[in-house]
């Protein structure tokens, strides 16, 4: 549905923007931005080795890549987007992201006292090495993972383990120290891919860079970063989750993922066919695409991914409550969802979509609605002042901040509309934008104020534990959120051992951090995969924004 409202206003983002495009609409940079890709895709179809479609060969586009492909050590879509194809989960989960289903575990049990889960293995599984598939890999995986002098992350996710042993060769014992809500539906997530362990440990930090064994339909070959990953098909793979249509091999014998930076570059080569598929498409060329003959669009069934602006409350101006609030009245998330989007997401008024499991609907939202007014007399309240240049001065200190987001059209655009709404309520936001394979670890730092983020979840109680858990400062609880009874509840919600139980904990949770005013929520997203014909339909996945998922179901459509 579009708001009706003007378009936004672009606002250069610092020097990175030309003054040129200053105040252009979105249209007209749609149309510069297409026809200044003429020449670089014209480069692009000259080079031998780029984006060309071979016998058996699938090649999917995507913008950034990742920083490694280690499913321990990773956070990001992109090295999800691998890990899912070249390894796999104990569980896996159904197209509706509720249902649990049998992964390399073709069956478990679970204790009375919930703490105890016991993994039977599938026993015709191997490596892309040949080597087969026992519990030791599963054992070794966790335990690496686990180890207080790993640099792992997301390990919130394994819960608190007590123990994981095996049994025998094809059984697993999982013991918690207390009850986990959530073990099974984390345990579908990428960051639970089982390794092989004994390449990890002779790899070292080069694990999921210079190579990855895995268990998955096809095997890692090579990695160029923000160039290429080329997978081949796992010629043994028989073992495919029984919801695919596919149970194995993969439809192709290589797999090519192709770094293509620029948006307007990548439609141009999805609709001349130097590229097979992609879910990075931008808004503004779905319509377009869609009217290409040799083109399909497929959607999940469900798919969760939020973008919003995070604030660091640890930092000078961000620690008063009024002045996060009035940033996040500022921000215009309907004109974002219109101007940017082109209707391929919702304008967002919450953390996470009311569609989650564990949403509490009875949250006070007011403070994520687009209202200037009320934002000005905000930062009237609490004594800034504006000053001769527009910029509010407190103490003779202007309010001045820095904001760190991704490179890419879309992002860029939004920090541009987010710097313009700011300045109209006298915040001066310093925009600096990076490559995906520096971004993540500039947000590792203290250094800024305003960040800009997206993110897939399952749950409203998976988002919670993620971002707002003491224990996952600095990153990724880049608000530095140290409040002991939102650890407390949230916990709470781990431990519970009924659906009620749960529910109880993460809403009141998601209670605090939104009464907090810790981020901006701009737009649910929506999942669009375009294909080419050459590729017969088939059912994306929602789980982690990886919509090809495993790859199993892409098959030739002749």
């Amino acid at each position: 549905m579009q708001h009706s409202r003007s378009k936004l206003a672009l606002i250069p983002v610092q020097e990175s923007v030309s003054e040129a495009r200053c105040g252009m609409g979105v249209g007209l940079v749609r149309f510069l931005n297409t026809h200044a890709a003429g020449l670089a895709l014209a480069l692009l179809l000259a080079a031998p080795a780029v984006l060309a479609q071979e016998n058996g060969t699938v090649t999917a586009l995507r913008t950034s890549d990742a920083d490694r492909y280690d499913p321990q050590r990773t956070t990001t879509l992109a090295a999800a987007e691998i890990l899912y194809m070249v390894g796999e989960t104990l569980v896996t989960l159904d197209r509706d992201l509720k249902t649990i289903r049998p992964g390399l575990a073709e069956r478990w049990e679970i204790s009375a006292d919930s703490r105890t889960y016991t993994f039977h293995l599938r026993r015709d599984v191997s490596f892309c090495d040949a080597k087969p598939f026992t519990a030791k890999a599963v054992v070794g995986t966790v335990e690496r993972w686990l180890n207080p002098d790993f640099p792992g992350v997301s390990k919130w996710k394994a819960g608190k383990v007590e123990s994981v042993r095996a049994l025998d060769d094809y059984t697993v014992e999982y013991r918690l120290k207390e009850p986990y809500s959530e073990l099974l539906y984390q345990m579908t997530q990428f960051n639970f891919v089982i390794i092989d362990p004994d390449q990890a440990a002779a790899l070292k930090d080069n694990f999921g860079i210079s190579a990855f064994n895995g268990t998955g339909p096809f095997c890692f070959q090579s990695w160029k970063p923000r160039t290429e990953t080329v997978l081949t098909r796992h010629e043994a793979y028989r073992w495919g989750p029984a919801f695919m249509a596919n149970a194995g091999p993969a439809g192709f014998a290589r797999f090519v993922w192709k770094i293509v930076p620029e948006a307007a570059t990548l439609v141009a080569a999805l609709q001349t066919g130097e590229g097979d598929l992609s879910y990075s498409v931008p808004a503004w060329a779905v319509a377009e695409v869609q009217a290409n003959s040799k083109i399909q669009l497929l959607h999940p069934a469900v798919a969760f991914r939020t973008h919003y602006v995070g604030m660091k409350i640890t930092r000078p101006h961000l620690g008063d409550r009024r002045v996060r609030e009035a940033i996040s009245l500022a921000i215009d998330e309907g004109a974002i969802a219109d101007t940017i989007f082109f209707g391929e997401a919702e304008a967002a008024n919450a953390y996470f979509s009311k569609a989650t499991l564990d949403f509490n609907p009875d949250m006070k939202l007011g403070a994520f609605r687009y209202d200037p007014a009320r934002a000005k007399a905000l930062l009237d309240e609490a004594g800034w002042v504006a000053g001769a240049t527009g910029v509010r001065m407190k103490d003779g200190k202007p309010l001045s901040l820095n904001f760190y987001g991704f490179t890419g059209d879309a992002n860029r655009q939004m920090a541009e509309a987010i710097q313009g709404d700011l300045r109209k309520i006298g915040v001066d936001l310093k925009v600096e934008l990076y490559d995906a394979t520096i971004v993540w670890g500039k947000l590792r730092t203290q250094d800024f104020d305003l960040y800009q983020m997206n993110y897939p979840y399952l749950s409203a109680g998976e988002a919670m534990n993620l971002y707002f858990l003491s224990s996952n400062m600095p990153t990724p609880n880049r608000m530095n959120w140290n409040d002991p009874q939102t650890d407390r509840l949230i916990e709470e919600g781990n431990r519970a051992t009924s659906p009620e139980g749960r529910y109880s904990a993460f809403a009141q949770a998601g209670a605090i951090v939104h009464e907090a005013v810790l981020w901006k929520p701009l737009v649910n997203e929506k999942l669009t995969v375009v294909a080419r014909t050459r590729l017969k339909p088939f059912k994306p996945h929602g789980i982690s924004g990886a919509a090809l998922y495993n790859g199993l179901d892409l098959m030739p459509a002749k």
